[in-house]
Order: C-alpha cells, then structure tokens, then sequence
C-alpha cells in the first residue's frame, strides 16, 4: 500500500485509509506499506492493527533514524535506502493500491505499474478514488493513452474503485495484460 506521511487537508482522506485498513484486515488480508507512524500512513497501520489485522513496514535504515518508524507493527523489515524498500514491498506484496499522497506515493505507483507493464510482475495496481482525488491523474492518463504514449490495455489495466469493498472484489477478479515487449505483443 502507498499513501502519504501526510494526512491532507480534509478529514475523508484518514477516514478512507481508516475503512480501507479495516476492510483489508476484516478480509483477512495483510497489509505491507512503507512502515511510517505519520499521516496516512500511520493511520492506515494503526486502523488494520485495530483491526487485529497484521501489517508489515519496510522501511529505510535512515527514516528509522529519524523516528519515523511506526511501533505497533506485526513487523519492520529495515533496509539500507528507498530503492530496497520498493524491491522488498514488491516481494512480499500480491497487489498494490495507492491512496491519497504526494510525490513519494506518485514515484511508487508509477515504479510498479510500470514493472506490471514490463513483465517483472503480474500483480494489479490500484488507486482507491478518494472524494475524486485520482480523477486528475485518470484524466492525465486519459490523455497519454489517446495521444499513443499508454497502450489502451496497460490504461485498462489500473484498477480505480472509490470504495474499499469494491477494490477489493476488482483486484479478486484482475487479469495480468501481457507484458510491453512479450512474445506477439503490438506495443
């Protein structure tokens, strides 16, 4: 899951991440993040905790230093910099949703549905559309696909709900494209 350190300026963005978090624990789910105590992030791991779900962080030996290191996890997994840290949360992830945040939240959604495009994994990518915060980037993307940058399938391929229970049910039933340059592709 990427979100932000950052909470935002309304209030439906920690409740989203609160129902999102107990809707993923509630499903028996676990939840692997960035392993931060702040804003969304932190709001995300202390809700599915709640939950009695199991959450794991993976996180930077230097954001550890500078305490930024959520508590409460069923795990931190330490690493030397930011580029272990999306390697190790694509391993041990089966999917990847993006809430609300900011440039560090754009950088992961991006580095994994680009591997998706690519072949280096199969797993869906997700943004949860909360109050139509997405809607910019969909509109972007919208745009990049009709100009002929973004293959209709690899568009097709990002999953958008605005709930959490119908994430959930369209990541259940998501089928991996085939990758950009596989055998018989036309990208």
């Amino acid at each position: 899951m990427f979100t932000g350190s950052a909470s935002g300026k309304s209030p439906v963005y920690e409740q989203a991440a609160e129902d999102f978090a107990r809707t993923v624990a509630g499903a028996g789910r676990a939840i692997v993040y960035g392993g931060g105590r702040v804003g969304l992030m932190g709001t995300i791991a202390d809700a599915a905790r709640s939950a009695s779900g199991k959450v794991f962080g993976v996180m930077p030996q230097v954001l550890v230093e500078g305490e930024l290191a959520h508590p409460g996890l069923t795990s931190l997994e330490v690493v030397p910099d930011m580029h272990a840290r999306k390697h190790r949360m694509s391993e041990l992830a089966d999917g990847f949703v993006a809430l609300p945040g900011g440039a560090g939240t754009l950088e992961e959604l991006f580095e994994v549905w680009t591997w998706q495009q690519l072949g280096i994994h199969a797993k869906p990518v997700a943004l949860l559309d909360v109050d139509g915060f997405w809607q910019p980037l969909l509109k972007m993307l919208d745009h990049m696909t009709d100009q002929g940058f973004l293959a209709p399938q690899f568009r097709d391929s990002l999953v958008v709900a605005s709930e959490p229970e119908a994430l959930l049910d369209a990541l259940s039933l998501w089928q991996a494209p085939a990758a950009k340059w596989g055998a018989g592709s036309k990208n």
